[in-house]
Parts: C-alpha cells; structure tokens; sequence
C-alpha cells in the first residue's frame, strides 16, 4: 500500500489564477495602503487570508442548493440543519445565523455587559471584539506551555486551569457569566486542546456553578488532533472525540465557515431554556425567523451535508498531513515558525524571521507584505496589528505577546503543488529577510483595526 495520503476527492470544477509580477504587485500593495485585506482577489495567486467561508463544497453540497426550502417559517432545510448540529452536539436549542460573529454578537449582548468577566483560552479577534463592545472583559488565560513557540507540546492550546480558578475565585458567579475554550485556539497558533483540559475546566465551571461554551468553528480538525496526540484516544472514531467535547458543554457558538465547508453561516446551541429565548428574540430583530436566522435554506442544506463530510477520518489525515507537509520542510529550512503545527495554517514567528526590525515597527505585517511581493500570496498577521492598541493616554503602541504570520489553507482548495510554491517563496524571503523594512500606522479603527488599517513602509 503506498504511503504517500492523497487529497480524498476528485476535482470537478476549477477557478483559474490570474498570474502577476512583482512590479504590479507593489502597485496593488501600495493603492491598498499595505493592508492586505484592502487587495483585489483577482491580484492574489494564493489566498491564505484565512480559511473562513473560502473551501471548496463538495458535490453533494451543490446538489443540497438545488433542493434547499427558502419558505419564511418552518423550512424543511432548517430541520434537516437542525437535526445536523443536534446529532453532534446534543444541545437542546439550535438557533442560526448567517456567521459566527453575529452568533457572538447575540450571545454577548444577552451575557456581556459592564462589570462582567468572560475567560478564555484565548479569545479570537471577534469575540474579544463582541465582549468589549458590550462593555464586558475579555480575559485570555492560555496555558504556559504556548509560551514556548519552539517546543514540541502537542497541546499548546489548553487552558491554564489554575489561572482559570483564580480568575472564578477573584470575580465569583456574579461577574462571570460563563467561561469560553476555543477549539482550535486560534489566535494562539490553532493549537489544539486536549479532552483531558476540556474536563478539568468542566469540573471547575461545575464547581463554580458557571456554564462552559465552546468557541467551535475548527472543533473537527481539534478533535482529529486529539485522535493523534493524546494517550488513550488513537482507536477511537473521531466522532466520538467531538462528541465528548460538546457533552462537556453547556452551549457553543459556531461559524459554519470552518468546520462545515459552507461559504456562509453559523449557529448558537444552547440547553438553557431562557438564555435560548433571548436568543429568539434578538435573532429576530437582527437576523431572521429562527428558522432561517439570516440564512437562505439552500445555506442550510450545505451546512448539515459539510457537518457530515468533514468528520470523515480519510478527509481529516488529508487535511492535518497538508499542513504538516508545509511546516516540515519549513522546519528542514530553518525557517522560525510556532511548533507543533495546527490544524488549519502554520504561523510563521515574524520577530525571530525578521529579528532586525522591532516589535513596535510591526514585524508580522512587514513579512505578510513581503510574502504578497515576492509571490502573490496572501497571508493574515495575528499580532500587533490584530491585538494590540494604541494607549489613549500616551499615544504609544500597546504590543501583542506574539508577531505571527498566519497561512491558512482554505479546505480541499489547493494542491501540494501550490504548497510547494509557497514554501519556495517563504524560503526566498528569509534568505534575504535583512532587507526587509518595518511599517507604521497610517490610520487604523478604533476596533477591529486590522480590517481596515492602513501602514507606510518605514
């Protein structure tokens, strides 16, 4: 039997790539103010911006399109949904919407709120976003294992469980409506959690009396992590392992744009009765009917036939070896990136890639523009820029723990092929890093701000 772990499906329709220059590149850079969320996607040939609502459907999900029920109320697209996220996560109420931000919005305007406490593993750009905004904190209590970005801890994701006591212990019930785990954590180089971490933070909010939610737009591939990382779990189906995590939740927010191949959407699941009526009644005002909370039926149906297709276990040994097959032969190449590997991209540690420029001149958006320039690809910082602030007192940059260089792989999109070619382009780039300069703000937005920044090269 050949060894080699191919992609698990055939290739029915293709988008081509408009190839570019890098004389035409710096000129796209420049008119989008060095953000590269500001680029035309027709001026990128590889996109690994992020691998939210940018995978390819499958062909069973396009045929669901075509049968989707866009009726107001009580949509059969809704049930078969429904029913979906039911059978996974056996959470008692299932409500939609048309993205895990507005899943987030919902929730935080019902639990948020001034004086409130909500922790975290580490809580991605959004939901810090959605916390602040309701006037509520957002506290990140990451394990001290992640510090380390060269180790080869395979749950660099987890909580810091006695962290995560004293902040209950500091705050009490009153100020900490519930406690979060993001699967995978994201902001913190998608590292996974392990299940063993799952239950000590359940048996803390049990001892607390405070509901635990999950974050859980990549929870198949955490779970798949899980399956080969952790004691005990290498035998079991890795439906199973998903299931244990929801089981040990009181609810989850989710963005269908992950873990579900679909281009739009998201949901709340919850068991509490009341919080789920609130829900209800702000999905209405913002979202929808509660059965179709902002999304077309056709949506729907992509999104219960993805929740199926992406616990398939050939599927996911695809999907990880993808990314390990990257950040490998980065590894061989010396190039410094945060290890081990997740599930979905390999970050690249901008401050020891470009040790020469200082953390205030932002390091991870100088590499991720230099990536566009040399290669046309295109990557997300998560740092500075991403988590940081400007202090309204002195004026002077706040920095983020961390300068990483996200590329993330959209699901069942590319080929080793295009993988090749970006680790030649990495490769390239480091070679020569010395002469790559730093950046400083233009403009940025009072929140969010890495969405619509703009930078000048230094």
């Amino acid at each position: 039997m050949p060894k080699t772990i191919i992609e698990p499906f055939k290739i029915k329709v293709i988008e081509p790539i408009r190839m570019t220059n890098r004389q035409e590149r710096e000129a796209h850079l420049e008119e989008a103010g060095n953000n590269l969320f500001a680029l035309h996607s027709a001026d990128v040939l590889i996109d690994l911006l992020t691998d939210s609502g940018t995978s390819a459907m499958s062909a069973a999900q396009w045929a669901g399109l075509t049968d989707g029920d866009e009726s107001y109320a009580g949509s059969r697209s809704f049930y078969r949904f429904e029913n979906a996220v039911r059978d996974l996560t056996a959470l008692k109420h299932i409500i939609p919407t048309h993205q895990g931000r507005a899943a987030e919005k919902i929730l935080f305007s019902i639990v948020g709120g001034k004086g409130r406490v909500i922790p975290n593993n580490t809580h991605f750009d959004t939901t810090r976003a959605n916390i602040e905004f309701s006037g509520a904190e957002a506290i990140d209590l990451p394990c001290k294992e992640g510090d380390d970005l060269v180790s080869d801890y395979p749950f660099k994701g987890n909580m810091d469980v006695d962290a995560l006591r004293q902040t209950l212990e500091r705050y009490g019930r009153e100020r900490v409506p519930l406690v979060m785990m993001t699967v995978t954590n994201n902001s913190h180089g998608g590292q996974a959690v392990s299940l063993a971490n799952m239950r000590a933070v359940r048996e803390l909010c049990d001892e607390f009396r405070v509901p635990l939610f999950i974050d859980a737009c990549r929870f198949a591939e955490n779970s798949y992590l899980v399956k080969l990382r952790e004691p005990g779990q290498r035998e079991r189906p890795v439906i199973d392992i998903a299931r244990d995590f929801f089981r040990l939740a009181n609810g989850c927010t989710f963005s269908a744009k992950k873990d579900a191949f679909a281009n739009i959407g998201g949901f709340i699941a919850v068991d509490d009765d009341e919080l789920a009526q609130q829900a209800r009644n702000l999905l209405i005002l913002t979202e929808g009917f509660p059965t179709y909370g902002g999304l077309a039926g056709r949506d729907l149906e992509a999104i219960a036939i993805g929740l199926e297709e992406i616990l398939h276990e050939d599927y996911l040994a695809y999907r990880i070896r993808t990314i390990e097959y990257l950040a490998e032969r980065l590894i061989a190449a010396e190039v410094p990136l945060l290890r081990p590997h997740g599930g979905h991209a390999v970050y690249l540690d901008a401050r020891r890639f470009l040790p020469h420029i200082p953390a205030e001149q932002l390091p991870g958006q100088a590499l991720a523009c230099e990536l566009y320039l040399e290669a046309g690809i295109r990557s997300c910082e998560i740092g500075t820029v991403m988590f940081g602030h400007t202090d309204p007192e002195t004026g002077r940059e706040v920095l983020s723990k961390m300068d990483l260089v996200r590329l993330a792989f959209p699901r069942r999109v590319y080929t080793q092929s295009h993988s090749d070619y970006v680790l030649e382009a990495i490769v390239d780039v480091y070679r020569r890093r010395d002469a790559v300069r730093g950046f400083r703000f233009s403009y940025q937005a009072p929140m969010l701000r890495h969405f619509t920044a703009r930078f000048e090269r230094l």
